[in-house]
C-alpha cells in the first residue's frame, strides 16, 4: 500500500510538473508572438537598385525569357518589370555565358543582404513583405521568393508564384535538399484561390519564416501555415540565410502548354516596397 502511495504520489508531482512547465513554454511562445516586428530592410524603390543584384542570363526550368537590366524601370515609387516577346540571344545563366537563343526579354532581381532566422534573441522569426501588382497574360510566370546558392542546401521559399492566365489564383512551395540540385521535399505545393483579379490591383504577400513553421499571409490574412515535418524540411532551413528574388519568368514547366505562340506578347509586373522584419 505504501509503495503505492508513492508511485501515485510522484505520478501526480510528474504531472504537476509538465502543466506547470507547459504553461512556462505557452507564455514564452505568447510573449514572442506581442513583441513588436523590428524592420531591419526596406525598399520603396524611390531611388535605384542599389539594394539589389540585377540579373542577366536566362535561367531554369525551360524558362523562355532573357533576364536583362533593361527590362527594369522605376517609375514614381514603383518597380516594374517589363515583359516583352523579343527574339534575342544571351547567356545561358548568370552561371553559364554559352550564348542561347530567347524568345522573350525580362527582369529578374536579387537582394544583395541575405536574411534568416536564428536563435539570436531578436532573430527568431523573420518576415518577408511585398506590395504588388501581378502581370496579366497567359505564359507569364510572376514571383516573389527567397534562396541561397548552392541550390537547395540553402533552401527555397516560394511567398507568391502565379500564372498570368489564371488571375484569380496563386501559390506557394518550399524546396529543400541535402545535396545540390536534388530536391528531397514533396506535397509541398500549395493553391490558394483568392476570388479576385490580382492582376488589376496591389496586393500585400508575406511570410513568417520559424524554426519550426512558415505562415503564408495574403493582404493580413493568414492562408495556411507549413508545420515541419520531413517532407518540407523547415528545421533544417533554421539558421540559414536566403536572399530575395522578384522576377517574371516566362514559360517553362510551371505550364502545361509550352507553345509560346499562345503566350501574350508583353505584360508587367509592378511592385510598390519590399520589407523585412524580425523579432
Amino acid at each position: 500500500m505504501q509503495l503505492n502511495l508513492n508511485v501515485k504520489y510522484i505520478f501526480l508531482m510528474l504531472i504537476s510538473f509538465f502543466i506547470v512547465t507547459g504553461c512556462e513554454s505557452s507564455d514564452e511562445r505568447q510573449e514572442q508572438v506581442n513583441e513588436p516586428w523590428n524592420l531591419i530592410f526596406e525598399d520603396d524603390f524611390n531611388d535605384d537598385l542599389s539594394f539589389w543584384n540585377v540579373w542577366y542570363g536566362g535561367a531554369f526550368n525551360e524558362e523562355i525569357q532573357l533576364y536583362r537590366p533593361e527590362q527594369l524601370s522605376i517609375d514614381n515609387g514603383i518597380l516594374k518589370i517589363n515583359v516583352q516577346r523579343e527574339n534575342i540571344s544571351g547567356p545561358t545563366s548568370i552561371f553559364d555565358s554559352t550564348p542561347k537563343s530567347f524568345e522573350y526579354v525580362s527582369g529578374r532581381i536579387e537582394s544583395k543582404e541575405l536574411f534568416g532566422p536564428s536563435n539570436i534573441d531578436g532573430n527568431r522569426e523573420i518576415r518577408f513583405a511585398a506590395r504588388i501588382k501581378l502581370p496579366f497574360g497567359h505564359g507569364m510566370w510572376p514571383a516573389f521568393w527567397s534562396y541561397d546558392d548552392p541550390w537547395p542546401t540553402q533552401g527555397e521559399i516560394d511567398i507568391l508564384e502565379a500564372r498570368g492566365g489564371e488571375p484569380l489564383e496563386y501559390q506557394s512551395n518550399i524546396f529543400y535538399g541535402s545535396t545540390p540540385n536534388i530536391n528531397t521535399n514533396q506535397g509541398t505545393e500549395r493553391v490558394y484561390e483568392i476570388g479576385q483579379d490580382l492582376t488589376s490591383a496591389y496586393h500585400t504577400y508575406e511570410m513568417i519564416w520559424r524554426s519550426n513553421s512558415i505562415d503564408i499571409i495574403f493582404d493580413d490574412q493568414l492562408l495556411y501555415t507549413y508545420q515541419a515535418n520531413n517532407n518540407n524540411n523547415i528545421n533544417n532551413l533554421f539558421d540559414k540565410k536566403q536572399k530575395i528574388v522578384l522576377n517574371v519568368a516566362v514559360g517553362g514547366i510551371f505550364f502545361i502548354d509550352q507553345n509560346s505562340n499562345n503566350y501574350a506578347d508583353s505584360s508587367t509586373m509592378e511592385i510598390d516596397w519590399v520589407k523585412v522584419y524580425k523579432r
